[in-house]
């Protein structure tokens, strides 16, 4: 049994797909489990050439009937959207356990259950209370695309790019498989032609975030998109998001870190577990710049001014992607496997910032790093005051400081 999960558009189901050229692939979609099983009974008498007799309207049924098939004859039984199954009959999991372990030595099934909730998947194989929890053997987090790979994809489709097409590229996908697929279906390798792509009446993104976000979240979508907004736009701090929403959000925070994994928390490099010290950010590229320049203006999207909201992009670009390049060399500086943490460095007020932080303890070294667009505004210098503190409390480590650019990508 092996569990893939990931966020929507990030390619599961072409990835297994791609994985099993022969499976039987059945897609739980939200309706009446009678009518499931008719339909899924079409589709395993297909992929098995073969006919099965009499009348099965429970899944439990169908499933048992395939793990009984399975003792003599070995296939892939895909699942997808396993999740949705809470919402037809949630007694299934239980009974989907009892098969399984009364099966499991003797069959020949290799069976991917693929979702893209992902609380309601982890809920499902992770929460000990849970019948399927400890059953699966393998479990995938299908993860965007690393800089890396994106940029070998640029080079392929777009030979001349600059690295300011590399970082929009990377700034508007962030690696996420269908977005990466439609930037480069509509051969937009430029910043310009990215917004022309995002910002239309047909385009898929505008009520992305939307349509992702608004089933994990239910009833209270409204403060967690609230919430998420106040973060892509800076306000990275608790206390500051409590005194612009007027209430205590440190239950929707810990949700959207622990449970939606949509957020993480950010602490100053060397700061105790108990440090209160930190920020948050949303992890995912396209869901901080869906609610910082869509959700944010979302009265612009209702009377579909879309050149204004260009105009909106294009006049906070330089901030904004200055932050996407930290991310970047954040990236690119964990490919290398040269350090055992990087991280960021910050003081109390917000004080003495810099950007990244790379330590090797092993070898007892760090550097410290300076992003900026444009290396004629790097000054190591200042970065060198900056790090006064972290140096002087770090004696035994031997220190680098490092300017990185546009021009270092």
């Amino acid at each position: 049994m092996t569990v893939i999960v990931g966020r929507r558009r990030i390619g599961k189901t072409t990835l297994i797909k791609k994985a099993y050229q022969e499976k039987i692939y059945l897609f739980v979609s939200k309706k009446n489990e009678a009518l499931l099983c008719e339909e899924f009974i079409s589709i395993i008498q297909d992929s098995l050439n073969l006919k099965i007799f009499g009348k099965i309207t429970r899944f439990k049924e169908l499933f048992e009937y395939l793990m009984e098939l399975a003792i003599t004859q070995s296939f892939t039984l895909v699942i997808d959207e396993f999740q949705e199954f809470l919402y037809i009959n949630d007694s299934l999991y239980s009974d989907m356990q009892n098969i399984w372990d009364n099966y499991k030595d003797r069959t020949k099934m290799n069976l991917i259950l693929s979702g893209s909730i992902y609380s309601l998947m982890k809920r499902i194989f992770e929460d000990k209370k849970e019948p399927l929890f400890g059953r699966a053997n393998n479990r995938i987090h299908l993860k965007p695309f690393s800089v890396q790979t994106i940029k070998e994809i640029i080079k392929d489709n777009y030979p001349d790019y600059s690295n300011d097409d590399l970082l929009s590229f990377y700034m508007l996908t962030g690696g996420v498989a269908k977005y990466v697929e439609i930037v480069v279906d509509n051969k937009a390798f430029t910043l310009q032609k990215q917004l022309d792509l995002v910002f239309d009446e047909y385009s898929l993104f505008i009520d992305e975030g939307k349509n992702l976000l608004i089933e994990e979240f239910g009833k209270e979508y409204l403060t967690y998109f609230s919430i998420l907004a106040l973060i892509s736009s800076s306000k990275t701090a608790r206390v500051e998001i409590e005194s612009i929403l007027e209430k205590n959000v440190g239950g929707y925070l810990d949700r959207l870190e622990n449970e939606y994994t949509i957020i993480k928390r950010v602490k100053p490099i060397f700061a105790k577990d108990g440090s209160r010290t930190l920020r948050y950010e949303i992890i995912d590229n396209f869901f901080n710049f869906w609610f910082r320049f869509i959700y944010k203006y979302k009265s612009a999207i209702e009377i579909e001014n879309y050149e204004y909201l260009k105009k909106i992009v294009n006049r906070d670009y330089t901030t904004y992607s200055g932050r996407i390049l930290e991310k970047y060399f954040t990236q690119t500086l964990k490919l290398s496997n040269q350090y055992s943490n990087i991280g960021t460095y910050w003081e109390k007020g917000n004080q003495n910032e810099i950007d990244i932080v790379a330590i090797n303890d092993e070898d007892k070294s760090m550097v410290i790093i300076e992003v900026k667009r444009q290396s004629k505004n790097i000054d190591i210098d200042i970065l060198k005051n900056k790090a006064k503190k972290l140096v002087d409390k770090h004696k035994k480590y031997k220190v680098q400081y490092k300017g990185l650019s546009l021009d270092d990508m």
